[in-house]
C-alpha cells in the first residue's frame, strides 16, 4: 500500500509525535507529581501492552498468511496456464494453434496489464476476454481419436482451474481489512503509548528511549500490516514472476 518513502514518513512522524507529546507531557503534569502514581500506571501499561501486542501480532500473522496465499494462487494460475498450453500440443487444429495462441496472449495481458491495474486498485478485463476465448476455443474441439479426447479432458480441467485462480487473485487484490480493525489498532497504539509517555521517570534520557522504542516498534508493525494487507500493490507485493517463466515456457 505504501512506498519506502511513505513508511519511512509514517514511522518517523509517529515516533516524533509519541516523544512530543511525553516532552508536552513533562511540562504540564512534571514527572515528580507522576511518580507517586507509577503503580496505578505500571499496572495499566501491563495491561494494555499485552493485549495490544496479542491483537498486533494476530493482524500480522492473519495479512501475511493472505499475502502467501495469493503468492501461492497466482503460481497455481501461472502453471494451469503452462499445463493448458502443452495439452494444446494434442488436440486437432485448428484449436491446437489457437489455444496456443491465447495462452501466449493470456501470459503477456496479465504481465502488461493485469499485475499494473491490480497495483492502481483497479479490475482487469482483458484476461477475462482471453479467458472466454479459451473456453470458447476448447469446447468446440472435434476429437477423432482416444489421445485427443484425452487431452482435452485435461486441458479443460487445466483450464477451470485457471479460471478460478485467477477470479481467486481478483478477489484477494481488493480484499483488505475492514475499517474496524483499522481503528482498533490505530487507536490501540496511540492508547499504549500515551500510558508508556505518562510513566513518571527520574531519569528523563532513559524515559525517552523507553518511548522512542516503543513508538517506532508499533508504528513499523503497524506499517507492515498495511503494506502486507493489499497483497497487489505497495512496496511490498506478490511477484509476476511465476508468469514471466510461464511466458518464456510457452514461448
Amino acid at each position: 500500500m505504501f512506498n519506502y518513502t511513505q513508511s519511512f514518513l509514517i514511522v518517523v512522524f509517529t515516533v516524533g509525535g509519541s516523544l512530543g507529546f511525553m516532552l508536552l507531557l513533562n511540562r504540564i503534569w512534571p514527572w515528580e507529581k507522576r511518580h507517586v502514581h507509577n503503580d496505578v500506571i505500571g499496572w495499566q501499561l501491563s495491561v494494555l501492552g499485552t493485549t495490544y501486542a496479542v491483537m498486533l501480532g494476530f493482524m500480522l500473522y492473519t495479512v501475511w498468511t493472505d499475502f502467501s496465499a495469493a503468492d501461492l494462487n497466482a503460481d497455481f494460475e501461472a502453471n494451469a496456464l503452462v499445463n493448458i498450453y502443452r495439452l494444446a500440443i494434442g488436440l486437432p487444429e485448428p484449436q491446437n494453434t489457437q489455444l496456443r495462441g491465447l495462452t501466449r496472449s493470456y501470459a503477456r495481458v496479465v504481465l502488461e496489464q493485469d499485475w499494473p491495474m491490480m497495483a492502481n486498485d483497479r479490475v482487469p478485463e482483458q484476461s477475462q476476454q482471453l479467458n472466454q476465448k479459451m473456453w470458447e476455443t476448447l469446447v468446440s474441439v472435434r476429437v477423432a481419436s482416444p489421445p485427443e479426447s484425452t487431452a482435452e479432458d485435461h486441458a479443460l480441467s487445466e483450464l477451470s482451474s485457471l479460471s478460478e485462480r485467477r477470479r481467486t487473485r481478483l478477489l484477494q487484490s481488493a480484499s483488505r481489512l475492514p475499517a474496524i480493525l483499522w481503528c482498533v489498532l490505530i487507536i490501540g497504539g496511540a492508547v499504549t503509548i500515551a500510558s508508556a509517555s505518562m510513566f513518571g521517570s527520574e531519569n528523563t534520557v532513559l524515559h525517552v528511549l523507553q518511548v522512542f522504542a516503543f513508538s517506532m516498534l508499533i508504528s513499523l508493525v503497524l506499517v507492515a500490516i498495511a503494506d502486507i494487507d493489499r497483497p497487489f500493490q505497495g512496496s511490498v507485493h506478490v511477484s509476476s514472476v511465476a508468469f514471466e517463466r510461464a511466458l518464456e515456457n510457452v514461448k
